[in-house]
């Protein structure tokens, strides 16, 4: 069980830290991506760029914050609703909902075949997801953080391994998906309890003590060498697989020192750039706090007092959830 006894500004100073570290990262990305660590070589990204792939405006999120937010917007009254969940995400995507500018912009392939299941098909929210081996893209990965703040804010009561299993299969049911998403889940999770550099190889721990049995756990073996961090950026990859992604996220936590050297790193490696910095950032938002996203970065956010205000309400949601379970007792 997740204990908790935060105020209300820690839990809503946490949320934001995260869902800003993750939102700034991925519009830095979205610019760029596909585009080659070569080219960014010559061209890095320094700052936040306008137009690019997608031709959107300056602060524009990805799918990646969409389904992040509307994940988040879900949970925010307090309850696990994978129903409400996955409804939020047919509204994204048949309505353009939770985006910056009113559109769909880019969704991966899996996610929306699973979004079709529910909003199309009829599908239980539980019954969505796809689980062939060719369905490990990394779009449970990129929105699995409101989950995590959930398990660790509302008093979750039961097993958050299990809670981060059906939250990934939502639309990402392979072992492999919901084996990154957990280990993902333990960094952050150590990171929110003492945000400081060694609790990234807790996390790590605490994650190899949990799936070391999974029939996935050797796709992940590098992360669990102790010498993943020594690692040179040739030999890290930073495409949509979600292994590699969560490695190149990984990786940028290790070897930077603040929030702006880490996702500014993550999107110059090229390709997925902007996922590979929103679950690079969301580590570095938990890691290094609110105050650490350069200030003119969080500014340039389109709507970003609407994602202040739902960070603002999932905390309440969390706390008041928290303090329904303790008077239950």
């Amino acid at each position: 069980m997740m204990k908790n006894n935060k105020s209300f500004d820690e839990v809503y100073g946490a949320t934001r830290a995260v869902i800003f570290g993750h939102a700034v990262a991925d519009a830095l990305g979205v610019p760029v991506e596909f585009n080659s660590r070569a080219s960014l070589m010559r061209d890095p990204v320094l700052n936040m760029r306008e137009y690019g792939t997608y031709h959107m405006p300056r602060g524009s999120w990805s799918d990646d914050t969409s389904m992040t937010l509307a994940a988040l917007a879900a949970l925010s009254g307090g309850e696990l609703d994978f129903d409400a969940v996955m409804h939020n995400f047919w509204l994204w995507y048949s309505e353009g909902s939770f985006t910056p500018a009113g559109k769909l912009f880019d969704i991966g392939g899996t996610s929306a075949e699973a979004i079709m299941n529910y909003g199309v098909r009829g599908l239980t929210p539980t019954a969505c997801g796809l689980c062939a081996p060719n369905s490990n893209g990394n779009g449970s990965l990129m929105r699995i953080l409101p989950f995590v703040l959930f398990a660790k804010y509302s008093g979750y009561s039961g097993n958050v391994a299990e809670l981060i299993r059906a939250a990934s299969s939502l639309t990402h049911a392979h072992e492999r998906s919901v084996v990154g998403c957990g280990i993902y889940t333990e960094i952050v999770l150590a990171l929110l309890d003492a945000p400081e550099p060694s609790s990234v190889s807790l996390g790590i721990k605490r994650a190899h003590d949990i799936y070391k049995t999974s029939s996935e756990f050797a796709a992940y073996s590098r992360i669990f060498d102790k010498n993943f961090p020594l690692l040179e950026e040739k030999d890290i990859k930073s495409s949509g697989y979600v292994v590699d992604t969560l490695e190149a996220a990984i990786w940028c936590i290790l070897t930077t020192n603040d929030y702006k050297s880490c996702v500014l790193k993550a999107v110059n490696l090229g390709e997925d750039t902007d996922t590979v910095a929103a679950v690079a950032g969301g580590l570095a938002g938990a890691l290094y706090g609110y105050g650490a996203i350069p200030r003119e970065w969080v500014e340039q956010l389109l709507k970003n007092d609407y994602v202040d205000r739902l960070c603002a309400d999932a905390a309440r949601g969390f706390l008041a959830r928290s303090r329904k379970n303790s008077e239950n007792k």
